[in-house]
C-alpha cells in the first residue's frame, strides 16, 4: 500500500510539472516576444492581401471573450454534471463506498471516485487547451503568414518602393507605414487559433458525452447533440473567413491540429473515458468471500490485507 501511494504521488508530481511547462510555454508565446515572428514578403498590389478590414478582434460576430468563454466553460461545466449524475445513480451505495475506501485505498488519501474522473477528464481537457494553443502559435511563429486584409492595414508606400509593376517582390519589415501593433497580428493568421479550439472543445465533448452517457432514450439524443457542437466549431471557422481574418488554408489547418490533439488525449489518455473496475472479474468470486473478513477490525485483518493478492484498481 505504501509502494502504491508512493508511486502515485510521483506520478502527480510529473503530470503537474508537465502541466506546469505547459502553461509556461503557452504563456511565453501569447504574451511575450521571446519568439519572434517570421517576416513573410508580398507582391506590390497582391490582390490575396488587400481584403477589408473590419476592425479589431472585439468587433468579430465572435469575439475572442466569448469563444474563450465557451471553449474554458462549457466543458467543465457538462463534465462536473455528467460525472456527478454518473456518480448518484452508480455509487450511491453506503457498502460500495465503504469497501471501496477501507481495501482500496486502505483508509488513506481517500478521494472520492467522482472527484477523481471529473479532475481527471478536465485536467486532460485543459492540458489540450494549452497544448493547441502551443502548436498554433509556434506554426504562427514560424510561417507569418499574410492575413487577407493585411496590405489593407500595412498601407505601403508603392512609389517608395518602386512598384512599379505588381510582380516587384517585398520582404523588408520597414515596408509598411500602418499600426506596428495591427501589422505584428496580421502576420499571425497561419493556422486560425479560433478554428483549432473551437474544434478541439467540440471533438472532445462529443466523444465524452458519446462515450460516458449510455442511458436508454439516448441513441438519437447523443448523436444530435455531437453533431450541433461540431457545427458551432464548423461555423467558427466560416465566420473567421467570411470576415477575412483567415484563409481557408488557415482554418483548415486549424481544424486538422484541434482534432488531432482531441483524438490523441480522449483514445490514448484517457480510453475513451471507460473507467476501471474495482476488481477483476477474475477475483470477483474470491473478494466476495472475503468481504466479510476485510471489513472486520483486529490482526486477522492486517494479515488479510497484507497477503492478499486481490487488486483493486481504482475507479477512473
Amino acid at each position: 500500500m505504501r509502494c502504491m501511494s508512493l508511486r502515485a504521488c510521483i506520478m502527480l508530481y510529473f503530470q503537474l510539472v508537465v502541466m506546469a511547462g505547459t502553461v509556461m510555454l503557452a504563456y511565453y508565446f501569447e504574451y511575450t516576444d521571446t519568439f519572434s515572428v517570421h517576416v513573410q514578403g508580398f507582391f506590390c498590389y497582391d490582390t490575396t492581401y488587400t481584403k477589408p478590414y473590419l476592425g479589431p478582434e472585439d468587433n468579430s460576430a465572435i469575439p475572442p471573450i466569448l469563444l474563450y468563454s465557451v471553449v474554458a466553460g462549457l466543458p467543465t461545466l457538462l463534465i462536473t454534471l455528467t460525472e456527478t449524475v454518473l456518480f448518484l445513480v452508480q455509487y450511491t451505495s453506503q457498502e460500495f463506498d465503504r469497501l471501496e475506501k477501507t481495501v482500496a485505498t486502505g483508509d488513506c488519501c481517500y478521494l472520492n471516485p467522482l472527484v477523481r474522473r471529473t479532475f481527471r477528464f478536465l485536467g486532460v481537457y485543459t492540458f489540450g487547451l494549452f497544448t493547441v494553443d502551443i502548436f498554433v502559435n509556434a506554426g504562427q511563429v514560424v510561417t507569418g503568414n499574410l492575413a487577407p486584409y493585411f496590405l489593407t492595414i500595412c498601407k505601403p508606400n508603392y512609389t517608395a518602393l518602386g512598384c512599379y509593376q505588381a510582380l516587384r517582390y517585398i520582404s523588408h519589415q520597414e515596408a509598411c507605414t500602418g499600426n506596428q501593433d495591427d501589422i505584428l497580428h496580421a502576420r499571425k493568421t497561419f493556422p486560425s487559433k479560433e478554428a483549432a479550439l473551437s474544434i478541439y472543445a467540440a471533438l472532445y465533448m462529443a466523444m465524452y458525452v458519446t462515450c460516458t452517457v449510455q442511458a436508454k432514450g439516448t441513441r438519437l439524443a447523443k448523436p444530435v447533440l455531437s453533431m450541433a457542437l461540431v457545427c458551432l466549431a464548423f461555423i467558427t471557422g466560416l465566420n473567421r473567413i467570411a470576415e477575412y481574418r483567415n484563409h481557408w488554408s488557415d482554418v483548415i489547418a486549424g481544424f486538422i491540429i484541434g482534432t488531432a490533439i482531441a483524438t490523441f488525449l480522449v483514445v490514448c489518455v484517457v480510453h475513451k473515458f471507460k473507467g476501471k473496475l474495482l476488481l477483476n472479474e477474475d477475483t470477483a468470486a474470491e473478494w466476495q468471500a472475503n468481504t466479510a473478513l476485510l471489513a472486520m477490525d483486529g490482526p486477522l485483518e492486517k494479515y488479510i490485507t497484507s497477503q492478499n493478492h486481490i487488486t483493486f484498481a481504482e475507479v477512473t
